[in-house]
């Protein structure tokens, strides 16, 4: 009887053995943040004990072979925190960061174009020099500049230095439920500072500094787009699929239509710009293989695909998502190529450790997340999902295999998907199989209409041609999003959930894939803690009463929550304006588990800016309140103040007493300092969402 000897996967895929502990060290690095010190420390320490276990004799060599790997995977981890901790920028002994205060004066250079965004221009600088008193300091590190518009001011352009007095101010959140972390983001960035400047802040040092690389790349960005903009018809939509698919430039993309690509499902074909690396890769493959020649010189194949690949990377401006997914594929071109029976995740696994050693905050970055998940997803259970339906017809074949794919990914990417976006498209299938092959026919029209720009005739048919495609892909996706039942929206996800949901779809793969019967019974057992889990989530819902003053700029606005309901009180164009209902308050009700509206909920009552929640009396009082003094003020227990009212805090508690002041997001921070002043004064406890974030009270009912 013949034995078959199975390689385990671990053997086969080499790399995941330095992966999952690369992130593990990540992971601890960022949320203990250990000294240097400390880390090289644990470094050699770990160093020593392997080297150690090798200079053993043989027989006790393998009987610690074990532990001898486990030192191993710790010193790779112990490595990851290392260069976690060098790739912040605070730790560099030049970050300006460490010599700045108020009274400096700051040199910076612009780095990148300005972008135009109402109501100011915003721009990404490096801090060249911080100037004192007693001398200049040469110092690095990324601001953002937010330069205020008006008709008669023209912003720095890219590669300008100029010199600046004006305190820079710390990047925080909202502190609104549920909020994006834009702190964290901007802090992945190594931006932790931004300004904002009018002309009389700034002055012009000097102009177009630039590097040449960095010119030539932004030029031919700019040179893409202006033809873009030349040849396709004037339409924004049109313009901003087209520049978000072929650069991954997403500056012209209206946000509704994002939020319409995102409902359906297909938003990885804007969102990830890597997509189109992705599809010339197959399409260069293809191609390659169909030339006899070249099919039989392996390492020409991999040479040429490789250089497309890279050119065509660095033409579309090496953007950071491009040039992610082009490292990705080089490894997985060089393992098919170069090596014998090369397993694609061993290629997937190798380009994620050299990316995050490059820039370990990729990690957090969901344009990473999900191009390795959906690739991973796809090349475990594509062929299975496939199997599952023989198809004689040769282009219905072709359709089930590409929905094979789309399905396959879904299946991987939905928990993290659940968790950032909290809904699911449930029209995924259908609109992938319409914008996947669409969005491949505008790819390759685009660069035909940039290879033939030159022959305007032939450039302009083309450019109709591919404006048609667009608008095509465009409607298409608009008819999905607002087809009935569309889109499961307002799903509640965290750490924990996603977890278990991760859990019990990777053993019911395992079971799908395998037919073994313990991974479905695992999977059965996570189906049950989720259910759980969520049926605590029920339970705190339907059973909270709150009052949620949000920090919203130039708006008010008040949320009563009562079990899974919220009423809403402020600014009614943030409920009638879908993004910025999106991008505020969405968030929060997610996050509350309160998504139902509501015109009443029990023990409210509200007359003019006078209302009452349970036991709590709130005062909302802006610009059109009047006070009148009194010799027994109302006692009430919250006293919201919005739209730079210009009633002094002495004159509003001669007519009621407020157990604390709520300093909303609609006014000015100015306005705000001089009121906090007064507060002290009075001994009055006050609160500002602007700078301490969302106020948030449970109501006794």
């Amino acid at each position: 009887m013949q034995n078959h000897y199975k390689i385990p996967y671990w053997k086969t895929a080499p790399f995941t053995r330095i992966l999952f502990p690369f992130i593990a060290g990540i992971s601890v690095q960022f949320h203990q943040q250990f000294s240097c010190d400390v880390i090289l420390i644990f470094v050699a320490c770990f160093g020593i004990s392997s080297a150690l276990l090798f200079y053993l004799p043989l027989a006790l060599r393998f009987r610690f072979v074990k532990l001898r790997g486990s030192f191993i995977q710790v010193l790779i981890a112990g490595v990851a925190m290392l260069v976690t901790w060098q790739k912040d920028n605070r730790h560099r002994p030049g970050w300006y960061g460490k010599y700045y205060n108020d009274s400096c004066w700051l040199v910076i250079r612009i780095d990148e174009p300005p972008v135009s965004r109402e109501p100011s221009v915003k721009a990404l600088a490096q801090v060249v020099q911080v100037v004192s008193k007693e001398k200049i300091i040469e110092t690095s590190g990324k601001l953002l500049v937010y330069f205020y518009r008006n008709d008669s001011f023209d912003p720095p352009l890219y590669g300008d230095e100029i010199l600046v007095r004006k305190p820079l101010k710390p990047i925080k959140n909202t502190g609104n439920p549920g909020a994006f972390d834009y702190e964290r983001y901007a802090a992945f960035q190594q931006i932790f500072h931004s300004v904002y400047l009018q002309k009389k802040n700034y002055v012009v040092l000097s102009q177009n500094k630039k590097s040449f690389i960095d010119k030539t790349l932004f030029r031919t960005r700019d040179l893409i787009i202006a033809t873009l903009r030349r040849y396709l018809p004037k339409d924004k939509d049109i313009a901003g699929i087209a520049e978000a698919l072929l650069i991954g430039y997403k500056e012209d993309l209206d946000r509704d239509l994002v939020q319409t690509y995102t409902n359906t499902g297909v938003v990885h074909i804007i969102a990830i710009s890597g997509l189109h690396l992705g599809l010339l890769y197959v399409t260069l493959s293809w191609l390659l293989n169909n030339v006899s020649f070249v099919k039989k010189k392996k390492l020409l194949h991999a040479l040429l695909t490789l250089a497309f690949l890279w050119f065509f990377a660095l033409l579309t401006g090496a953007s950071a998502s491009v040039l992610r997914s082009a490292v990705m594929f080089t490894c997985i071109v060089i393992g098919q190529h170069y090596f014998k029976q090369a397993s694609i995740y061993n290629s997937l696994a190798a380009s994620a450790v050299l990316l995050l050693c490059f820039d370990p905050y990729f990690l957090w970055d969901v344009g990473f997340q999900l191009s390795y998940l959906a690739i991973y997803g796809i090349a475990w259970l594509q062929k299975p999902i496939y199997h599952l339906w023989y198809i004689k017809h040769k282009w219905a074949d072709k359709i089930w295999k590409m929905a094979a794919v789309s399905i396959a990914a879904q299946v991987i990417t939905t928990p993290v998907c659940l968790y950032y976006f909290h809904q699911f498209p449930n029209y995924f299938l259908i609109t992938n199989l319409v914008a996947v092959p669409l969005s491949t026919f505008i790819l390759f029209a685009e660069i035909i209409l940039l290879a033939v720009s030159w022959w305007q005739l032939a450039a302009i048919y083309i450019g109709k041609i591919t404006g048609w495609l667009v608008w095509l892909m465009n409607a298409a996706i608009s008819y999905c999003d607002h087809l009935p039942g569309s889109l499961t929206d307002n799903i509640y996800s965290n750490i924990a959930s996603t977890i278990l949901l991760y859990l019990f779809v990777i053993c019911m793969c395992c079971w799908f894939c395998y037919r073994q019967k313990r991974m479905l019974h695992l999977g059965y057992a996570n189906a049950l803690l989720l259910l759980t889990l969520y049926g605590y989530f029920y339970y705190e819902s339907h059973h909270q009463s709150k009052i949620v003053i949000y920090n919203i700029p130039q708006h008010p606005a008040i949320d009563f929550i009562y079990k899974n309901r919220h009423l809403f009180k402020g600014d009614s164009i943030l409920q009638a304006n879908r993004q910025l209902f999106a991008y505020t308050l969405r968030p929060a009700h997610i996050e509350l588990r309160a998504t139902i509206r509501s015109d009443s909920i029990p023990a409210f009552w509200s007359e003019n800016e006078f209302l009452q929640y349970g036991p709590k009396k709130i005062m909302i009082t802006d610009g059109n309140t009047r006070f009148s003094s009194s010799a027994h003020p109302l006692p009430i227990d919250i006293l919201v103040i919005s739209k730079n009212t210009r009633v002094a805090i002495r004159d509003i508690i001669k007519t009621v007493s407020p157990a604390i002041i709520i300093f909303d997001g609609s006014n000015s921070l100015w306005k705000i300092e001089k009121w906090k002043k007064e507060c002290e004064q009075l001994l009055l406890p006050c609160f500002s969402v602007q700078e301490q974030g969302a106020y948030i009270t449970d109501v006794d009912l």
